[in-house]
């Protein structure tokens, strides 16, 4: 894929940056700074025109300037490298509150203006712009999606080189400074994603250029890498694959023009290493270069008072939020803060309007080439359709001809096969991401189509198997990159899909809420971000048929994590509980045509029965849940003692079981397979889910549910709390119980097995006249329990049962390709 970004990438300059340039530069920082500083502190007067007084200035000074005036130097030269060059850029903004600079270039580069029309060039907009920053009914502090420019919401510390690096995935033009604040670099996700430069291939991917901005001080606290000597800091990024270059500016009185000169002249060098880097990989002998990383050391606050009340500000951690927090509470602050803004002289940057002075911004880039304006920070202006493959081409068909219940398949298998063919067809808009569980969670057909990209070395094929310089595969052992690569890729504009082991989608929880986020903002708010493809995560390896992993493996919680974004009718999150092969097709094509959501799929990857045809499935799949009327044996409400409910592949399995059981007793029930969670929801938060009239259609209006959940029982209870019967709902779900055991222990352990289920029903029936049938069902569970540890497996009764509606004995047939043990992991 390439972006339609106007110009010829990766050309280098025939001549030095004029001075007139670095004129320009410099007055484009100075203007930035002066618009950073007025957007926190000032709400009136923005120009000081007028008799500037203490009551020009915000009650409430919330903002950041620590790291402000760094990443506005960075910002001047970087939108002049991307003018001289014609140079299709992103700019990833990663030290957390560097809000300012993000709106200011927005405001400089025109693009502010141009989304918020109200924000207009003059006096009056300069204004608004200010007083609206961390102020009620206004703009959140981070460079947020809010923010033109912006793929990166800078709050959320840690994944800038993970987003950086999956937006240059199959985009070889595209350049993408990622700027790593000193407190971020000692997080765990950001430490890994150095790493990032072993997955990607120059020839056909862009170039991340990391800058390490070391000011010195995270909140209160000197950083770690701005502390340890030269040496070692350099030894460590050379290890990691790069070539340092250090720049040091600020700390001592070189002039800011020499200073400019200086950081443009190996801006320049560098960005030469880096033309020569792709125009390398264009032979057929590239190896992996040490792509170059900048160094960038800069006292924190730079420009700021040097001391304040006696005390060190520039360069020290008080530099870091609002240096003068009385600036309007005492006369003082205020005239450190008159003479600090005074200092920018605005009357050179500013016209008498108000209006940004010309030679303030021509040398910045124009049209889409501008920070604010390219595409690829919003992808879904170039985003396409998936070309996406016939399912019917995929469905499991023998469930047609022997069955309801047919045959034991592994259905992610099946969904590996389908999304094989859509990378196929799709060949450089749409990877695959995992922390090396992609074969695990049989998604392997995708290497018939191609490899796993990797940079790292190679021994022979026989071991190093599938692996190449470039491929749609993506894995390294880090949830948090997958999940960061797979952000990346798709807010510039393509699509993806990644699966882990269900236990550990909660190592990248905050992830998931922060795109959630970024989502929740963009629906509700700015319009003019267009929609980008959905976040599809495959959470399989689950928690019921963990068995073989014990305790550490077995936890479902992802999906309460995920009900917390389930409000205000935003619709940006989905949990699907596929039930089996071909109700796993349909969510799998659903979730792949989808836009701005975040979609999980629950899907057991161990060999389990198909239940449905695939039209089936998508009618119950177009409803969120149904009921299967052949496993019911009443087809009126009225006569239905107990409403049989299960939403998850395990569960279903076992409420089957349990309806066979039931039907000897000659209980009359209807089974109602849940498969999009959501439907349930309130219909007063939801505007989406079953009506109540619908609901109570399915459940019935005052008959007892006995309802199997995959997760934990309170996703449920709080789903429908106030729906039309929820008093007799009785909800089985994970009771936190497990370990190294056997599948039907995995099950027994948390009541969740269908003895358990069974005698359970036969309670909400009559417990009374059952009384005995119920002590004999729990006497059994533990006598197969027992057998279980003197036998080493499960007992026949539990394994070898089938659904009565089976027709054919080839219903206990397990495919030549289906796994009869776990995983392997």
């Amino acid at each position: 894929m390439t972006s339609p970004v106007i110009g010829t990438p990766w050309t280098k300059l025939d001549e030095p940056v004029s001075e007139e340039t670095l004129e320009g530069i410099d007055k484009y920082w100075r203007a930035a700074n002066y618009l950073s500083i007025g957007q926190i502190y000032l709400r009136s007067n923005p120009l000081m025109k007028e008799p500037f007084t203490r009551d020009n200035v915000k009650h409430r000074l919330v903002g950041h300037w620590g790291t402000t005036p760094g990443l506005n130097f960075l910002l001047g030269h970087i939108n002049h490298l991307i003018a001289a060059h014609k140079q299709n850029t992103v700019i990833i903004m990663g030290p957390g509150h560097g809000g300012p600079a993000g709106t200011a270039q927005s405001y400089l580069d025109g693009t502010y203006t141009e989304y918020y029309p109200k924000i207009t060039k003059d006096e009056a907009g300069l204004q608004k712009f200010f007083r609206q920053f961390s102020y009620p009914g206004g703009i959140p502090s981070h460079f947020a999606p809010e923010t033109p420019g912006s793929i990166h919401e800078g709050g959320e510390l840690g994944y800038a080189l993970s987003h950086a690096y999956g937006a240059v995935m199959n985009n070889p033009s595209l350049f993408v400074p990622a700027i790593v604040g000193d407190g971020e670099a000692e997080t765990g996700p950001l430490a890994t994603g150095w790493q990032s430069n072993k997955l990607v291939n120059p020839r056909t991917d862009g170039i991340v250029l990391p800058i390490l901005h070391l000011n010195g001080y995270k909140i209160a606290n000197p950083s770690i890498l701005s502390r340890i000597s030269d040496e070692e800091l350099h030894d460590f990024f050379h290890g990691m694959g790069y070539e340092p270059y250090e720049f040091v500016a600020g700390f001592d009185n070189e002039d800011h023009l020499s200073i400019h000169r200086r950081f443009a002249d190996l801006f320049e060098s560098i960005f030469d290493e880096i033309c020569d880097i792709k125009a390398q990989a264009q032979t057929d002998d590239m190896t992996r270069p040490f792509y170059p990383m900048i160094i960038f050391r800069t006292p924190k606050g730079w420009t700021c008072p040097k001391y304040i009340d006696g005390k060190k500000t520039e360069g020290s951690w008080r530099a870091h939020q609002v240096p003068l927090a009385s600036a309007r509470d005492t006369e003082a602050h205020f005239e450190v803060l008159k003479h600090w803004l005074e200092s920018y002289k605005p009357e050179e940057l500013f016209a008498a309007d108000g209006s940004i002075k010309p030679e303030v911004t021509s040398f910045m880039p124009e049209g889409e080439l501008r920070i604010g304006e390219n595409p690829n920070a919003n992808g879904g202006r170039i985003r396409e359709d998936l070309k996406l493959p016939k399912l019917e081409d995929y469905e499991v068909n023998e469930v047609k001809e022997y069955g309801h219940g047919w045959g034991q398949l592994e259905a992610t298998r099946r969904m590996g096969v389908y999304t094989r063919d859509v990378i196929k067809l799709n060949p450089d808009s749409f990877r695959i991401f995992g922390p090396d569980e992609t074969a695990s969670n049989r998604l392997a057909a995708a290497y018939e189509v191609t490899n796993k990209q990797w940079d790292a070395g190679y021994l022979s094929a026989q071991v190093d198997e599938h692996m190449a310089v470039t491929g749609q595969v993506t894995e390294q052992l880090s949830e948090h990159q997958m999940e960061g690569f797979l952000e990346g890729y798709l807010l510039t504009g393509r699509h993806g899909v990644w699966s882990s082991y269900e236990s550990f989608v909660h190592v990248i929880d905050s992830m998931l809420n922060q795109h959630a986020k970024w989502l929740e903002a963009t629906v509700r708010e700015i319009p003019w971000r267009k929609p980008i493809s959905s976040v599809n995560l495959l959470v399989s390896s689950h928690v019921w048929r963990q068995d073989h992993n014990g305790f550490s493996h077995q936890d479902p919680g992802v999906t309460s994590v995920l009900l917390n974004k389930t409000f205000n009718n935003d619709h940006v999150v989905n949990i699907y509980f596929p039930v089996d092969a071909n109700m796993l097709l349909a969510v799998t094509e659903r979730c792949y045509k989808s836009t701005n959501e975040i979609n999980a799929i629950i899907a057991g990857k161990q060999p389990a029965a198909t239940w449905l045809t695939l039209d089936e499935a998508r009618a119950e799949l177009d409803k969120g849940a149904a009921e299967w009327t052949w496993a019911s044996n009443t087809d009126n409400n009225d006569d239905v003692q107990v409403v049989l409910a299960c939403a998850g592949d395990v569960p279903t399995q076992e409420i089957m079981a349990a309806a066979d059981k039931l039907s000897a007793f000659g209980i009359k029930f209807k089974v109602v397979n849940v498969v999009d969670l959501l439907k349930l929801q309130s219909a007063k938060e939801n505007d989406e889910a079953l009506s109540d009239a619908e609901f109570s259609d399915l459940f019935t209006a005052d008959k007892p549910v006995l309802f199997a959940y995959h997760s934990y029982a309170h996703d449920v209870r709080g789903l429908i709390y106030d729906r039309p019967n929820h008093d007799n709902f009785n909800v089985h779900g994970y009771k936190e119980q497990g370990s190294t055991t056997t599948p039907y222990d995995m099950v027994r352990v948390n009541d969740m097995d269908r003895y358990a289920l069974t005698a359970e029903a036969l309670r909400m029936v009559d417990k009374d006249k059952y009384a005995a049938d119920i002590d004999k069902l729990e006497a059994f569970r533990k006598e197969a329990f027992q057998f279980a540890v003197d036998k080493g497996y499960d007992h026949p009764d539990y394994t070898d049962w089938l659904w009565h509606g089976v027709k054919s004995d080839k219903a206990g047939a397990v495919t030549a390709t289906a796994a009869t043990a776990g995983d392997n992991e």
